[in-house]
């Protein structure tokens, strides 16, 4: 019997990461998460499975992130009843993630159901609620890293530390056909060397083929020794101009990633200390989950928890999940530094913070993160003129600047060290998670270097060689 793997979400572009491995008389899906774009594309591509929900023999997550796991409650909607396989860490993240993310569902379609009223046109449903995320939260099943699991007959994985954000993981699936087994790595996506709070990313062993992401496939990042001095510098501008740093941020990992270095900055006295708030409850939440997994962390961080320091400024930074605490920040004109999800500028807080925010040019937007093509967040990070939130259009005079020292996926020379060892022994690599012109430099690299690299298509299927 023979292996197949199919390219189904993720694939020449960034979100809705899937994948789907057949053989050895199982049904593995790899990531179930939510594509990220327009509304009305977000509904149709979010809303089916190209796949029936209820023979899967079990759903492999790599990480929390929404882009990853959020269509999980639709899996479970759609009559998926089997495990879902993935770290311990990442499983109390999605514990607070999924039901956050059918909140802030149900919340923005009430809202824009306000003005699809007053507009006359039709009313909306949530992708799922809240309700449905907790019902797919019992088929959850965490484990620590580099254990083997059982999937079903001598099919396995075992989950090696990506260092992309708390609990994530290079899975690596171990599949029978009748030459024995076939080694499947996924680093989707893969973190970074000597970033702060976690460990840097492992290989996994003895890899016969790998999906392998492309997110900043033809791009450099800044050094992460300069995070600080921007950032000072950033803070220190608008100050002076007496305006606000708008933060939109991922809940888990970039949010307590800028959390500590503010916190440096302010000890080492390198910035004027204004006030900081993390308009989040998601983050408020997840920064709790970080507290109990001390195995994600590197030594540096390790050793800042052990000798009681307060590396994640729970003394000093405001953590609010009242709305009307979210509220009252749009009366206050100080300085003052506000952190709000969701990321890509697409949902949650941060729209209200954006529209109360954007018009006033002694304020600053802060990109500190990946924004997904046709995302508010990318329209915002390319600087243009006008822009609508919520369906009004807004003049963008606030300052844009963009940090790419704070990203937690690896560059393009990162990612090629990562898999220089790989070259005299891997049968393939598939590029996957990154836009069109991002993957295909990265596999034009990977082509030079002699790799036996693939480009695949959405919906593409490939069968795999054994031994």
């Amino acid at each position: 019997m023979s292996v197949k793997i199919r390219f189904m979400g993720a694939v020449r572009t960034v979100t809705g990461s899937m994948h789907m491995v057949k053989g050895g008389g199982s049904k593995i899906l790899i990531d179930c998460g939510l594509f990220q774009g327009h509304r009305e594309e977000y509904y149709r591509k979010n809303s089916h499975f190209p796949f029936d929900p209820a023979q899967i023999d079990a759903c492999i997550l790599s990480h929390a992130h929404i882009d990853h796991s959020g269509n999980i409650p639709n899996l479970v909607k759609n009559g998926f009843t089997s495990r879902i396989l993935t770290t311990s860490a990442t499983r109390d993240l999605c514990y607070s993630m999924l039901p956050d993310s059918g909140h802030i569902q149900e919340e923005d379609i009430k809202y824009l159901n306000k003005i699809h009223k007053r507009k006359g046109l039709p009313i909306k449903k949530p992708l799922y609620t809240r309700e449905d995320a907790e019902e797919s939260l019992q088929y959850f099943d965490g484990h620590p890293y580099e254990q083997k699991i059982i999937i079903k007959d001598k099919n396995s994985v075992t989950f090696y530390d990506a260092g992309h954000v708390l609990g994530s993981s290079t899975p690596l699936l171990e599949i029978f056909d009748e030459n024995g087994p076939i080694r499947i790595a996924y680093a989707v996506d893969l973190g970074r060397k000597n970033i702060p709070i976690l460990n840097d990313p492992v290989t996994p062993p003895k890899i016969d083929y790998m999906f392998l992401e492309s997110t900043y496939g033809g791009r450099l990042h800044d050094p992460p020794l300069k995070t600080k001095e921007i950032l000072a510098e950033i803070i220190r501008k608008t100050v002076k101009r007496g305006g606000k740093i708008i933060i939109p941020s991922f809940a888990l990992e970039r949010t307590q990633e800028i959390v500590y270095y503010l916190n440096e900055l302010f000890d080492e006295k390198l910035a004027p200390e204004i006030p900081v708030f993390v308009d989040s409850p998601l983050a408020v939440n997840l920064t709790e989950v970080f507290f109990k997994h001390p195995e994600c962390y590197d030594e540096e961080m390790y050793e800042a928890f052990k000798s009681g320091r307060d590396p994640l400024g729970a003394n000093r930074i405001r953590y609010i999940k009242d709305v009307r605490e979210s509220k009252a920040l749009h009366d206050n004109s100080n300085p003052m530094i506000i952190i709000s999800a969701a990321g890509m500028c697409e949902a949650g807080r941060i729209l209200h913070h954006l529209k109360n925010n954007i018009e006033n040019p002694a304020n600053t937007i802060l990109i500190v993160g990946y924004m997904a093509k046709n995302t508010l967040g990318r329209r915002i990070a390319e600087k243009m003129e006008k822009v609508k939130i919520f369906g009004q259009p807004y003049n963008l005079k606030a300052e844009v600047k963009i940090m790419n020292s704070f990203s937690a996926h690896a560059d393009r020379d990162e990612i090629l060290e990562y898999v220089k060892p790989l070259k005299s022994s891997i049968k393939g690599i598939f590029i996957v998670h990154g836009e069109e012109e991002q993957s295909e430099k990265l596999y034009n690299q990977l082509k030079e270097k002699k790799f036996p690299v693939h480009f695949p298509s959405p919906g593409d299927e490939i069968v795999l060689k054994g031994n």
